[in-house]
């Protein structure tokens, strides 16, 4: 499809999400975009000109809906982009990346501390399926990073904040050591948000959000987005990835995370608000063995997350506990205002475990090794947060 340009340019990240890809409906005048919820559409007459693998032409929902359109113009406005594309999850906007940049025998670098699927799909899919040759580095360790990227990779990939243990890596000088060996790079942002940071200003080239998180933000659909620049290879990831392999999002889940999205930087500015007060009370607590937030001085990539991080630290917080396993789920489950559950960005406040007998936890720096948390902050009263907290911690003697 034809890119539109962005008419709110230069607006505040608030009233862009409100307005960007927000328009009256011709047919009935109405100041909300509809549902479209059909997977075929009128044909040209003349069919001479038409690609069937093409996006550029609304005909079959598999190579894009309007519900989808609309919401790629926000993204891309949201994150100062020329183009961004939308799928069916963050793991499919991952893959459509990792699927379209990456042929056998190229060469790529990814984090040691990663999202799960980001792990799977380069420590056992990759290699084996394609004969890419995949080398995992601490991305926070510049001179090992430096050694790891040679001429001739093709690709590197960071998480910043990375997940789950909240690292901090410097995207300006990772991109600059990419590019010096001809490599691109890309960032998963979605710990962060394009409201916090914008990964392209600091030299990305390509930026995947799982905008089933913070870009939602009500936990009730599901979708991923890749943001670029690059309008050539955003073509391609269309072609090869969305049209000819299917990863494409449905109408019905673009138009949620399109309503959520209006709120989105609202509810950034109270999350980032909320997690650094409870990061620096479970900070004051005896029994909280560490606590990684980059918006605490303790934190070691602080003084990186305060340089590119400009609103604010997000709202994840690893922290961990002096105790087992098993008393660290007794822990989760007497919250009472904290929702056990796996995600993140929600407007509730989610919690989960990472267990010592994870197959990655030698990969982690060790003090995330025993009783290890993952906590996404909501929208509750913060202080409300702090008490349910504390009495979870005195129901296991903590």
């Amino acid at each position: 499809m034809a890119k539109k340009a962005n008419k709110y340019h230069g607006y505040d990240i608030t009233t862009q999400a409100i307005h960007t890809g927000t328009d009256y409906d011709l047919e009935t005048g109405a100041v909300r975009r509809p549902l479209h919820m059909a997977n075929s559409f009128k044909l040209p007459d003349d069919l001479s000109q038409v690609n069937y693998s093409s996006t550029d032409l609304l005909m079959y929902a598999r190579n894009g809906n309007p519900n989808q359109h609309w919401l790629e113009e926000k993204l891309a406005a949201l994150h100062d982009a020329d183009d961004a594309i939308v799928l069916a999850s963050g793991v499919a906007a991952l893959h459509a990346l990792f699927w379209t940049l990456l042929k056998t025998g190229d060469r790529m670098v990814y984090p040691n501390v990663s999202y799960m699927a980001v792990y799977r799909m380069f420590h056992e899919l990759f290699n084996r399926k394609f004969n890419v040759e995949t080398v995992m580095v601490d991305m926070t360790d510049l001179e090992a990073v430096k050694q790891a990227i040679t001429p001739g990779t093709k690709l590197v990939h960071i998480e910043t904040p990375d997940n789950p243990t909240n690292g901090i890596t410097d995207i300006a000088a990772i991109a600059e050591i990419a590019h010096r060996n001809g490599a691109v790079l890309s960032v998963d942002n979605t710990f962060a948000s394009p409201f916090n940071q914008k990964p392209l200003e600091l030299g990305a080239d390509f930026v995947v959000e799982a905008i089933t998180k913070y870009i939602n933000g009500h936990g009730d659909a599901q979708g991923g987005a890749i943001i670029s620049n690059d309008l050539a290879t955003m073509d391609r990831i269309r072609y090869e990835a969305q049209v000819n392999v299917g990863s494409v999002i449905s109408p019905f889940n673009a138009w949620q995370i399109f309503r959520g999205s209006v709120t989105f930087p609202l509810r950034m500015e109270r999350i980032n608000k909320s997690a650094q007060k409870i990061a620096e009370w479970l900070e004051s607590r005896a029994n909280v063995t560490f606590v990684s937030y980059p918006g605490l001085s303790s934190h070691p990539g602080h003084v990186t997350a305060a340089k590119q991080m400009k609103n604010g630290y997000g709202g994840v917080i690893s922290f961990g506990l002096n105790t087992d396993d098993k008393a660290v789920e007794r822990f989760c489950a007497a919250l009472k205002v904290v929702t056990f559950a796996v995600s993140l960005g929600h407007d509730e406040s989610l919690i989960f475990p990472q267990p010592s007998y994870d197959e990655r936890i030698q990969l982690y720096p060790e003090v995330f090794r025993k009783g290890f948390i993952r906590f996404s902050v909501g929208l509750e009263d913060p202080h409300d947060i702090i008490n349910d907290l504390d009495q979870a911690l005195q129901k296991i003697g903590l």
